[in-house]
């Protein structure tokens, strides 16, 4: 890697109305592109098909291999720790710095999360599909069209500068982040000399609204876990013995309401909270862009942004149960939950098991056993923002939007990213993104906004230039 000066970037770079026109260019190739990935259904969760996933990566690869300015373009796994299981295809490209100029890694993930039910989508989620100024289909915003910004961007940079560019450039398109990253570290390790650059842009987060961009900040960090619950050994007849025996599903009612304050904040012993300004962001805003029923009100204190950004919340995302189309009039011996945790910055994730485990236990009614399996963590990030590479990508966002960027927090997480800290301490992370508040990711009708598209790309392109330009000392 280079050593960056740490000069303040300039106004409007160079290379601008040049890689503008190549974008303008460029965008029809790439949104047909973007829409040739998101018909490949590449689930990588276990119930679904792995071929589909490969077939994704050697999508991308393609794309990649004809840009014609990659020294190196493979796909690759890597190892799951703790078996000899491997993990889902990766593409990864690299290309050396030439005359001082930094190395950009620039990460994605080709992956995405199972549709749900076709019912619930208003087409199909595997068919692109425009309406309006928005392209609808699974992966279409998260993160297919993080992966073609990448390439896109790249596309522009070689049309403006030709392909011999100084710039050194690392390509890294995960295919599991969906399901975990769960052979991230191993790749990691790996291909660190191939990955190693002085800035890291993860094009995987939000914007603040279709015309306003932003900079991800704050990610808090995850603690999941499968919770059992176990009342008897057998089930029971519930008229025979209702009212002396505690059922299971009594039991975890009592259990599950006990992380809850009256307000619906988190009341777990343990689990911290940051205090950070927030920019204003009403309640008609987050009933407007969550769908919040009417006569619902919000949960928790504090600012709405602040709840979402810097205090923890607990979810429960499943329940094994008996289901109601074939209840019966029995106790329940054992039910099961998945809980998932959302844990501020500042806080380990380890940490925040060891509330979780404690209070579960302690709080467990009737003397019912507590089992807990299946823990899977993520660590909580807060981005350094003094460094060159974010003066350089708020500048590069400004000129592409016309609006400067608004630096967010984000209640997801992606615990890759504290990874990428410990392997790569001294690069600059960026967390940008093609998303807005109504693209619903993970959910039915995801959709991208295509004027949010242009100008991500747009962003990138122009922070491609600027690092093209930037010479060591």
């Amino acid at each position: 890697m280079s050593d960056i000066q740490e000069t303040a970037p300039p106004a409007i770079s160079p290379a601008a109305p040049a890689l503008r026109a190549a974008v303008e260019r460029g965008l029809p190739t790439t949104i047909a592109d973007l829409c040739s990935l998101v018909r490949i259904p590449s689930v990588s969760w276990d119930a679904f098909d792995a071929l589909q996933v490969a077939t994704s990566a050697d999508a991308v690869a393609v794309l990649v291999r004809d840009l014609g300015v990659f020294e190196s373009v493979e796909i690759k796994r890597a190892g799951i720790p703790g078996g000899a299981e491997l993990g889902h295809p990766a593409v990864l490209a690299t290309r050396a710095a030439r005359n001082g100029r930094p190395t950009v890694l620039l990460y994605a993930h080709h992956d995405v999360q199972p549709p749900g039910q076709d019912a619930d989508w208003d087409s199909n989620p595997f068919e692109p599909t425009v309406r309006g100024d928005r392209l609808y289909g699974r992966g279409a915003a998260d993160d297919k069209a993080g992966v073609m910004a990448h390439i896109a961007s790249i596309r522009a940079l070689v049309e403006a500068e030709g392909p011999d560019f100084d710039l050194g450039l690392a390509l890294f398109i995960e295919g599991e982040e969906e399901f975990g990253s769960r052979s991230f570290t191993t790749f990691l390790e790996e291909n660190r000399e191939s990955l190693r650059a002085d800035a890291i842009v993860v094009a995987d987060s939000n914007n603040w609204d279709i015309n306003t961009p932003a900079l991800t900040t704050a990610l808090r960090g995850n603690v999941t876990f499968r919770l059992t619950v176990r009342t008897l050994d057998h089930a029971s007849h519930s008229g025979m013995f209702g009212g002396a025996v505690p059922d299971a599903m009594m039991a975890v009612v009592r259990l599950l309401d006990s992380l809850y304050a009256d307000d619906g904040a988190v009341a777990v012993r343990g689990l911290t909270s940051i205090d950070v300004p927030t920019p204003d962001y009403s309640v008609e805003q987050l009933r407007l862009e969550t769908g919040l029923t009417d006569g619902v009100g919000p949960i928790g204190h504090g600012s709405v942004l602040s709840r979402i950004w810097s205090q923890p919340a607990i979810t429960i995302t499943g329940i094994d149960a008996p289901s109601v189309a074939n209840a019966s009039n029995t106790l329940t011996p054992a039910v099961t939950v998945r809980l998932s945790t959302r844990i501020a910055p500042g806080q380990s994730a380890d940490e925040a098991f060891r509330a979780l485990e404690a209070h579960l236990h302690a709080k467990a009614p009737f003397g019912a056993r507590i089992d807990i399996d299946d823990v899977d963590t993520g660590e909580a990030f807060l981005v350094d923002t003094g460094g060159w590479a974010v003066a350089e990508t708020r500048s590069a966002m400004a000129e592409a939007w016309g609006e400067s960027p608004v630096d967010i927090g984000v209640g997801g997480s992606i615990p890759f990213i504290a990874d990428l800290v410990r392997v790569f301490p001294d690069a600059q992370i960026l967390v940008t993104g093609v998303e807005d508040p109504d693209s619903r990711a993970h959910s039915p009708n995801e959709s991208l906004h295509l004027g949010v598209f242009k100008r991500a790309i747009l962003s990138e392109a122009f922070l491609l230039g600027r690092l093209n330009q930037r010479t060591g000392s």
